[in-house]
Formats: C-alpha cells, sequence, structure tokens
C-alpha cells in the first residue's frame, strides 16, 4: 500500500535534502511536485489543496529558512501534516467488561464485510472475550454459509436463521442467544447496499435501533478510491457510524481513500485488511502510516507482528541453543515458519526504516526462496537436520531429488547455515561482545 506515493514522495525529498540552503521557488516547486503526487494517488482534490497550503505556509517560515538542514525541516512539516490529515489520534475499540459489546459493519456489496466480521472477530478475541457473528446478510446468495464457514475455521459461533428475511427478528433472536450461550462481544453481518436505495437503507435504520451498537463500522475497498470515500459520507449522513474499515490495502498501490477519509467523513480510519488471511488485519495508526509513506518504516508494527507470531517461550530456549552452539536445521526452519506466519516478505521489508521503494527494487524479495529452503531442510533426515557435516556430496544429491532443487541450492544453503552459526558463536561470546561495544 502507498507504494506509488512513496516513491514519488522519496524522489521529492531527496532532491530537496540535497539542497544547502532552500528558497521560496525550491519550496513551490517541490509543493507542485507534492500536489501532482497525492492527485495521481487519488486524494480529494479539495484536500491536496488545503494540504499544500498549510504545508508552503509552514516550510517558508523562518525556522525552516534559517535551519542548518531546510530539506529536511520541510520532511517533518510534511510528516506532521499526513499524520493531521490522517487523524491525530489513534482509534481503539472499548469492550465492556459488564456487559455485551455490539458491532455493526455496513457497506457496499462487495466491499469485504463478511470476511472483515471474522477478521474483526479474531482480532479482537482474547482472554476473557467470547465472540459471536450474526449473519444479518439475508439477500447475498450463500453469505450465511461463508460466514458459518469461516467462524468454523476459527471457532468462532455464528447465529443465522435461514428461514426468517426479517434481519430485525434475526438480530434479536441473536442477543437472547448470546445472554444464553454468556457472548460478550457480537458482531452482524448485514447485506450490501447503495446508499439511494431508501428501503434497504431504512432496513440498516431498523436494525441499528433494535440492536443499539456500540460501533458502527463502515466497511469499503481501498481500490475504490475516491468513490469508496464519496459513499462513505453518504452512508455517514444517514447513519451516523463510529468509523472506517478499508479492505484489499495490499492490493491499493495509490492509497486516497485511506488519506481523504478521515476529512471528508470525520471520521477514523480504524482498520485495514491487508491480505487474505484472517491474520492480515491491522489496527491503522496514522503517525505509523505516514512513516511508511515516507520510508520511515513502522518498527512498532513489526515487533506486535513478531509477538503475535512468535511462541516467546520456544524463542528464549532456542536463544540459550544459539549461545551454547547447538543451533540445528530444525530450530533453522521453526525460526523460518515464524517468519512466514508474520506475513509475505515484502510487507515486512516495507516496515524497516530506510527500505523505501527505491532500495526495495534491487533486492529480490521472493517469498518462494523461503520454500525452497524449507523443502530442502525436510528433505534431510532427523540426524543430518541434527549434524549437517554428515552430509556428504551424495546425500546432497539425494535432499536435491528429494526437495526439487539443485545440489548447489543445497550446498549454498549448508554454506549459509554454518556462516550464521560461526555468527551465532561469536556473539555469544562476552569477550567479543565487549571488544564491540558501541560507545552509548
Amino acid at each position: 500500500m502507498f507504494d506509488s506515493l512513496s516513491e514519488r514522495f522519496d524522489t521529492i525529498f531527496r532532491k530537496l535534502k540535497g539542497r544547502g540552503k532552500l528558497t521560496e521557488d525550491n519550496i513551490k516547486e517541490s509543493m507542485r511536485e507534492v500536489r501532482r503526487a497525492l492527485l495521481e494517488a487519488d486524494v480529494n482534490f479539495k484536500i491536496v489543496k488545503n494540504f499544500i497550503n498549510e504545508v508552503s505556509a509552514k516550510a517558508v517560515g523562518t525556522e525552516v529558512m534559517k535551519s542548518l538542514t531546510p530539506g529536511h525541516q520541510v520532511v517533518k512539516i510534511v510528516h506532521e501534516q499526513l499524520i493531521h490529515l490522517m487523524g491525530d489520534t489513534n482509534f481503539s475499540i472499548r469492550l465492556h467488561d459488564n456487559r455485551m459489546t455490539k458491532i455493526l459493519l455496513v457497506g457496499l456489496q462487495g466491499s469485504g464485510k463478511t470476511t472483515t466480521c471474522s477478521k474483526l472477530a479474531n482480532k479482537l478475541r482474547k482472554k476473557g472475550i467470547n465472540p459471536m457473528l450474526v449473519a444479518c446478510d439475508v439477500y447475498r446468495p450463500a453469505a450465511i454459509h461463508q460466514l458459518e464457514v469461516l467462524g468454523k475455521q476459527l471457532s468462532i459461533p455464528v447465529f443465522s436463521d435461514p428461514k426468517s428475511k426479517n434481519v430485525v427478528k434475526i438480530a434479536k433472536k441473536a442477543m437472547k442467544r448470546a445472554e444464553v450461550d454468556n457472548v460478550n462481544l457480537m458482531i452482524f453481518d448485514t447485506a450490501g447496499r447503495l446508499h439511494i436505495d431508501s428501503l434497504l437503507m431504512k432496513e440498516l435504520r431498523d436494525l441499528k435501533k433494535a440492536v443499539e451498537p456500540d460501533y458502527i463500522f463502515f466497511v469499503a475497498d481501498a481500490m475504490t478510491g475516491q468513490d469508496a470515500v464519496n459513499v462513505a459520507r453518504e452512508f455517514h449522513d444517514q447513519l451516523a457510524f463510529s468509523g472506517v474499515i478499508l479492505t484489499k490495502m495490499d492490493s491499493d498501490a495509490r492509497g486516497g481513500a485511506a488519506l481523504s477519509i478521515k476529512a471528508v467523513t470525520g471520521k477514523p480510519l480504524c482498520f485495514v485488511g491487508t491480505g487474505e488471511k484472517v491474520s492480515d488485519f491491522e489496527e491503522f495508526h496514522p503517525d505509523r502510516m505516514a512513516n511508511r509513506i515516507l520510508g520511515m518504516g513502522d518498527v512498532l508494527s513489526l515487533i506486535e507482528k513478531a509477538e503475535a507470531s512468535m511462541d516467546m517461550e520456544e524463542a528464549e530456549a532456542m536463544a540459550k541453543r544459539m549461545q551454547k552452539n547447538q543451533f540445528t536445521f530444525d530450530d533453522f526452519l521453526k525460526q523460518l515458519q515464524q517468519i512466514r506466519n508474520m506475513g509475505p516478505l515484502d510487507q515486512l521489508m516495507g516496515m524497516i526504516p530506510g527500505m523505501n521503494n527505491k532500495a526495495m527494487k534491487g533486492m529480490q524479495v521472493d517469498d518462494g526462496q523461503l520454500q525452497r529452503v524449507e523443502a530442502i531442510i525436510f528433505s534431510m533426515t532427523p540426524r543430518e537436520r541434527d549434524k549437517p557435516l554428515l552430509i556428504n556430496g551424495s546425500r546432497r544429491k539425494r535432499i536435491a531429488a528429494g526437495s526439487g532443487t539443485s545440489v548447489q541450492e543445497v550446498n549454498r544453503l549448508l554454506k549459509q547455515f554454518e556462516q550464521m552459526k560461526k555468527m551465532m558463536k561469536k556473539f555469544s561470546n562476552p569477550k567479543f561482545m565487549k571488544g564491540n561495544m558501541l560507545p552509548f
């Protein structure tokens, strides 16, 4: 997400930082390029105009013009304005301790509401939270079945009433069932509808009145750009929703909807769907997203992904084995699998500071390479994984044939593994660490 915009900004600000001194003409020229970049990213025209005016007014100030690093100062101003544009504060759901929390998802047909139901439930599920999904999409064929399949995969109960077409009655029955089953979080899936369909919009208003939800989220497809923003405004006028969830952000390289939604509706962007897996669902943090857009990385999100996908006890045990130089291919395999659980490699690389799109273009970020490494390790016997020195020429041929790779790839992996073990042995040596400590 934001690939195109990040690349454009990187070019603009690299040129700006290269100037020892800035003039008003330099800043005007840069702002023209920023304006063009934002418009090409499908950001609302009025929002772009206001954004440029505010950045320009601050950028030609005395503090910037007389600064030792004026280019960096301008980037800092753009960073602050991007955060302001997307929302100065982070949205967070408050789940009630003493009563049920109810969430209603609304939006156009095909925006991904049903899948988002399961992703949101999985995201909010934690100790003490017992969620239930409610199937109130009575119009789309197989919508109820889809929700039931997703619920079964996550072991989350789904309430449905295939015999009824009255969504208000279905919701009321679901709430009664939830009380009996000690459910304390209900997420209602609704049918997609156009804001100009008065009958279906009345149905949503009736459902809202019956359920009295704590939160209403408008679910929009990020790839529809400004259309999603305009429809969101119409839905908000009729339902007064709490916030927005953007789906398919991994497929949208522009990001115009994410940048415009807060300014147009006055409501925050709360969550983003970043892939097809249930785990590909993130809370939206304006400050972190501004960092990503400007190539500053997103270390906090990277740490959160690592904590969510890694077994900390296993990681500690592995660290002790590393210190004793007992690291095996089984340990290496577990590390690879944990990295893959964190998400696609290109997304993870984008969260590392300094890894902008230009830097990424020269790199082969290949998830398939991890699969080939896994295949090689799986083709080894348990004894070979434990003692790689046993792997002679004939064993290497057997492993290559079994994994569908070449002997050269097997040799390369064995060499990398040995180099990694040597490096780990150095780092576990207190004398080495003492002599190589950085002075801070």
